[in-house]
């Protein structure tokens, strides 16, 4: 093992400048993420740089075993927390040889709507910000940057993913007694404690692999559920807050794997009266964020309300059994909006109401939602659809 260990960890950069790139894309149910490395001649910063790349589509469920050749465009890069070095993670999208985007694609049909003059002019952000330092900055005349709000001491989340660590072998949560259940929900949000926290070397190893991969992740929590947790991706500008969640969640299998351990993205992975796994997803624009915002997050969550069942629809599978009108959520066919009410379909900050400007949080979507959809339908139903 001390061998196999010292393999893993070998520095090539003294020896060669070729590097390593995990090619990483999704499968053909949505959410199984597939990858696979190749050997490039050096260093490379820009997508552009990078080669396309195929699979087999027939093996992945996206093409016939008669023509299966699937192309990997290349789309963004991140540093391989695995290999270290010069090597590197790249997100990809899917396309036939012709250069359409396939039917599993949804990365391509997002780039579109973000890519849209109206969306661009909106500065979309996929962020949770306090206004408690308005009267010193004004978002008026901000200019994003990654670390833009890190300097401010802003709280800030971007996309909310909540996760459920299960014991590999009989996928039940870990820290749950084998077949049985542990004390009721309440000590376990946010706990500390062997019977309270299950699985934080985990959970700490993947908060440090995705800041080293450059993820702008901005911090973690125990959920209310034991054995489940939360990761927030954010500040994000449009398409910026899918890539980086993708890799993030792949990130996070990769870490899984390593501690021999699954990892559900369910919306409700244990029936009955406990906690279900959502994607709460911050979005603020650049109308929002300036004086009179309330009153255009006011107009967009009616939007909102108006196209209650596409966005569900949207918003990921088995998200009836969780959207129930309990444990923090509204009902499924209901949609409601509250200051503050972690019971609605949208909340909204109290430091939005007192500021009269901001953002909301869409609580609908479900832990396995696709980034990709739900950022874009938001963007696409607040800025660009027109209710009559």
């Amino acid at each position: 093992m001390a061998l196999l260990t010292d393999l893993l960890n070998l520095d090539l950069s003294s020896l060669t400048d070729k590097i390593i790139a995990e090619y990483i894309w999704i499968g053909g149910s949505g959410m199984d993420l597939r990858s696979k490395a190749r050997t490039l001649s050096g260093p490379v910063s820009d997508p552009s740089e990078l080669p396309k790349w195929n699979y087999d589509g027939s093996s992945t469920g996206q093409a016939p075993g008669e023509d299966s050749e699937v192309i990997l465009y290349p789309q963004a890069i991140f540093k391989d927390p695995f290999r270290r070095g010069n090597h590197i993670l790249v997100m990809c999208d899917a396309y036939t040889p012709a250069g359409e985007p396939i039917p599993t694609n949804k990365r391509a049909a997002a780039a579109k709507i973000f890519s849209n003059p109206e969306v661009e002019k909106e500065v979309t952000w996929y962020i949770y910000i306090l206004f408690n330092f308005a009267h010193q900055f004004s978002l008026k005349t901000a200019t994003f940057q990654p670390n833009f709000l890190n300097n401010l001491g802003v709280d800030r989340y971007g996309i909310e993913q909540e996760y459920t660590l299960l014991k590999k072998d009989v996928h039940w949560p870990l820290g749950w007694p084998q077949g049985g259940f542990p004390g009721p929900q309440g000590p376990y949000y946010c706990g500390i404690g062997a019977d309270k926290a299950f699985g934080r070397d985990i959970v700490d190893a993947h908060y440090k692999a995705c800041l080293y991969a450059g993820v702008n992740i901005s911090g973690i929590n125990g959920e209310v559920m034991p054995g489940q947790w939360e990761f927030q991706v954010g500040p994000s500008v449009g398409i910026s807050a899918g890539d980086e969640l993708w890799v993030a969640r792949y990130i996070l299998e990769r870490i899984t794997e390593i501690y021999g351990v699954v990892v559900s993205f369910d919306p409700k992975p244990i029936p009955g009266d406990w906690n279900g796994a959502g994607a709460h997803t911050n979005y603020s624009t650049k109308s929002m964020r300036e004086e009179g915002g309330y009153e255009i997050i006011k107009k967009a969550i009616e939007k909102m309300g108006l196209r209650h069942k596409e966005h569900i629809a949207a918003y990921g599978e088995g998200n009836e059994r969780r959207l129930t009108g309990r444990h923090e959520t509204a009902d499924i066919n209901t949609f409601l909006w509250g200051v503050a009410n972690r019971g609605a379909s949208i909340r909204v900050g109290r430091d939005t109401e007192k500021e009269g400007k901001g953002y909301f949080e869409d609580r609908r979507p479900a832990s396995n939602m696709d980034p990709y959809v739900v950022t874009s339908m938001i963007a696409e139903t607040t800025i660009l659809w027109n209710k009559s």
